[in-house]
């Protein structure tokens, strides 16, 4: 399937001297959700800022459903909707004329019906006429969302769409971006917000440095870097650890009361069996055991940490 936005070679060196990116490639599937995860000033914004025709590479090219950003700006930018960080929104405007006026910045027809939908849609309807100075922080951030809608663009950046949102309202609104992408619209945002990408996305990609270090399926991702710790409550505490069990990677823990085992979650043949046969032998028996995955948020720190 020929992908919705190709980045091929992208790099931006600022005249400081300071290089935000460096040959980045990504292909971006049509209607998947994409979460970029990063550090502050790994590259992420710059990234989507280049993409939607804010800040001007350096080299490489980007095409947006076959537009060339640089050479077929109106159609790629067309193709677009931008949610930025800053709450940035004219005080004196009201929800229903910034929705109008953003559409019509792209030469779409009026559509009352549309711009009324996706008032709707973000709770935002019973304010449409309301100076938008008299919102609440939550509703700004969604008003944002409204704008970057109106013109019915089928890419949709949120750039750390939930910031500052409290957590009822994040749940909103990431059912809303749940609803936007089962109806076609394809979704990449940066986030901070580490279990906020491990409830959306369909694939993670991790920055640093102004590197694309992997993208990968989340899912895949987490079999594949994830580890998993088996935790046996033992019936009786160990001192010290018998030496037959030296091949395993063990840790006692609690006083001895506690012995974890760590293996590779993507290693099947992970040896618990032969760990567990093995314990018996040596006369070490165990009450209870239970097993746990490492989270996103783990392998998110890892990667960021390995790679300095």
């Amino acid at each position: 399937m020929t992908p919705i936005v190709s980045i091929r070679g992208l790099s931006k060196t600022y005249a400081s001297g300071f290089r935000a990116l460096g040959d980045v490639n990504l292909d971006i599937h049509r209607g998947e959700i994409l979460a970029l995860l990063g550090p502050n000033g790994a590259g992420k914004t710059t990234l989507i800022s280049i993409v939607c025709g804010i800040v001007n590479p350096t080299s490489g090219t980007v095409r947006v459903d076959g537009h060339d950003i640089v050479r077929d700006y109106r159609a790629a930018r067309a193709m677009i909707g931008l949610v930025p960080q800053e709450l940035t929104t004219d005080a004196f405007e009201t929800p229903w004329n910034a929705l109008s006026f953003s559409r019509g910045l792209f030469g779409k027809p009026a559509d009352p019906a549309h711009v009324e939908k996706v008032l709707r849609d973000l709770s935002l309807w019973e304010k449409r006429d309301q100076r938008i100075m008299t919102l609440s922080g939550g509703m700004k951030r969604r008003l944002l969302i409204g704008k970057a809608l109106a013109h019915e663009p089928r890419i949709l950046f949120l750039d750390e769409p939930t910031a500052g949102v409290d957590v009822e309202l994040r749940q909103d609104m990431w059912r809303l971006v749940r609803t936007l992408r089962d109806s076609g619209v394809t979704i990449i945002l940066t986030t901070h917000y580490i279990d906020e990408a491990e409830e959306m996305a369909d694939r993670i990609g991790v920055i640093n440095r102004g590197a694309l270090m992997l993208v990968e399926d989340k899912v895949e991702l987490m079999r594949k870097l994830g580890r998993k710790q088996l935790t046996l409550q033992l019936h009786d505490p160990l001192s010290v650890l018998p030496a037959a069990l030296g091949r395993y990677q063990l840790e006692l823990a609690k006083g001895g009361h506690e012995l974890t085992y760590t293996y590779d979650a993507a290693n099947d043949a992970s040896g618990i069996s032969t760990l567990l046969d093995d314990l018996d032998r040596a006369g070490i028996r165990f009450r209870d055991l239970q097993t746990s995955q490492s989270s996103l948020e783990e392998i998110f720190v890892s990667l960021v940490t390995e790679r300095r």
